[in-house]
């Protein structure tokens, strides 16, 4: 099966060999500190005169760069984006079902009591993603993306379909939201292993010059699975009404798991790993755009370890989780607590408040490859300060208009919040990976993006229904959703910019051959005259 491989000047398109040449021990062709070459202004510097006859340092070899396989790289998009999807149509049907849930599994107390319950069930699936990513994180670090990637969607599968056989709360009493819990803490496990993952493959596969656009499909994946959690949820709700969804039809979604893990399995065991981690293994020493010490901590069987992530790495770390929260507070908000805000708050029927949201979301996919591409012509922290902006300015008006009700009011106010997310999730999945070093990728982002998912993600719908109970305003969510933007406008503002960069740790990526052999005469050493 075809991957993305190194070029060689005896080897035709046709017929890459299945695994990358070896690397040099000492390759030139990512290096760190301050002899990295970045297109930032922020970290433009004049070069150091050399001395005379001294050779420049050596740019990538045309061996050392990898040319992608398109095929290849699609199908990895296609395999990524599809467990992303399953991730979010999982959490998806939960929320959109939170009313109902309550009713099954927390039967007692009034309607705020049971919503709050059922929310809180929601969030603790949270709790454990960090344990997930602690665990899968530097597993997919040692033994591969590929084997982690499949092992976690058959858990997450297996979670979500076991939820839908839960006997209700009138059938087994208090094992019922027992039981409830333990599959969704299995949820939660193996979600700690997906995201990280997902974006470390596709980011690995992906040419350096197309990272955010093939990046963004993950994030179309989060937009397909919250729209089929919703038409499902909608659909069912319509046919079977309130009594009917809660006698049986609420199980309908869980199962449907089962059949959409198995197409995630085998779209992925199909697959090859990527070239960046293939090159890795195959690599004798440290590699390129690693200290020395942090290969030593990185190496063997502590690679991606949490432990060597927080000595070597802490400030990309913190970074991660600021960003990723404000990211999951605004996108938790808007996909997953809007409908029920909506048949709460603001008294509109389940399914109408859902048939808005599906609407948005499906306008907003096609606009989320547009910003992938946005985000490799302009670069990441233009697009991600936007969509924080965005929020940050937009989301009491947004809400001003939702609360004044109406179709048209309703639709607007959510577009304005639709069209800030958008900037997040077409550039968000390329920005990520490329904080941390190829070696402990996986791990590092997998903790410090399920740390903060569980700080302020999952969370979301519980803080802010307790916010909108203590205070009776029903601008909490608007004002909730700024104070997060406002933390994100901060750390993008940190960040580097690494849009049309090589990853940290990995050589260069091209598209062709033609291209390879550019880079390396327009970055080949000669002596100075």
């Amino acid at each position: 099966m075809k991957t993305g491989t190194p070029a060689d000047p005896g080897n035709s398109r046709g017929r890459e060999p299945s695994v990358p040449a070896r690397v040099p021990r000492r390759s030139a062709y990512a290096p760190s500190g301050k002899d990295a070459v970045t297109s930032s202004p922020e970290n433009a510097q004049a070069p150091d005169p050399p001395a005379a006859g001294r050779r420049r340092r050596p740019g990538p070899r045309r061996c050392d760069i990898t040319v992608t396989d398109g095929a290849a790289v699609r199908r990895a998009v296609r395999a990524a984006a599809l467990g992303n999807a399953m991730e979010w149509f999982d959490f998806g049907i939960y929320a959109y079902l939170a009313g109902t849930l309550g009713r099954v599994f927390f039967p007692s107390g009034g309607d705020t009591a049971r919503l709050l319950s059922s929310f809180a069930a929601f969030a603790v699936a949270f709790l454990v993603r960090p344990l997930g990513g602690m665990v899968f994180g530097p597993m997919g670090d040692r033994i591969g993306r590929k084997k982690v990637l499949a092992l976690t969607m058959i858990l997450m599968a297996t979670g979500t379909c076991a939820i839908g056989l839960v006997p209700g709360y009138g059938a087994i009493g208090f094992w019922s939201p027992a039981l409830l819990v333990v599959f969704r803490l299995l949820q939660g496990f193996s979600t700690g292993g997906e995201y990280g993952g997902a974006a470390t493959f596709i980011a690995e596969y992906a040419p350096d010059r197309r990272r955010g656009y093939f990046g963004s499909f993950l994030e179309l994946g989060t937009l397909a699975g919250y729209a089929a959690a919703a038409l499902l949820v909608t659909g069912l709700t319509a046919w079977l009404g309130e009594s009917g969804m809660d006698a049986w039809g609420w199980r309908v979604p869980f199962l449907a798991a089962a059949p959409l893990g198995m197409i995630g399995i085998y779209l992925r065991l199909r697959l090859d790993d990527t070239p960046a981690y293939l090159r890795l293994e195959n690599t004798t020493g440290p590699t390129a755009g690693e200290a020395p010490a942090e290969d030593t901590a990185g190496s063997g069987t502590t690679r991606g370890a949490p432990g060597t992530v927080l000595r070597a790495h802490w400030r990309p770390l913190v970074l991660c989780v600021v960003l990723v929260g404000a990211y999951n507070i605004t996108d938790y908000m808007l996909l997953s607590y809007m409908p029920t805000y909506l048949s709460d708050e603001l008294g509109y029927s389940v399914t109408h408040g859902l048939l808005i949201l599906v609407a948005t979301m499906v306008l907003l996919m096609p606009a989320v490859n547009q910003a992938g591409r946005l985000s490799d012509r302009f670069g990441r922290k233009p697009l991600l300060t936007a969509g924080m902006l965005g929020f940050l300015t937009l989301s009491a008006p947004a809400f001003v208009l939702v609360r004044r009700g109406g179709p048209l009011a309703v639709s607007g106010g959510m577009l304005m919040l639709g069209l800030s997310l958008v900037c997040l999730l077409g550039t968000m999945s390329a920005a990520l990976p490329a904080m941390f070093p190829t070696r402990i990728c996986y791990g590092a982002l997998s903790v410090g993006y399920n740390v903060s998912a569980s700080l302020f993600g999952g969370t979301t719908p519980l803080v802010i229904t307790a916010l909108i109970d203590a205070t009776g305003s029903d601008m909490m969510p608007a004002y909730y959703t700024m104070a997060a933007a406002g933390a994100g406008v901060v750390a993008v503002s940190l960040m580097k910019e690494t849009a049309r960069l090589p990853l940290e740790g990995s050589p260069p990526s091209v598209q062709t051959e033609e291209e390879a052999a550019a880079l390396a005469r327009a970055q080949a050493p000669t002596r100075d005259r």
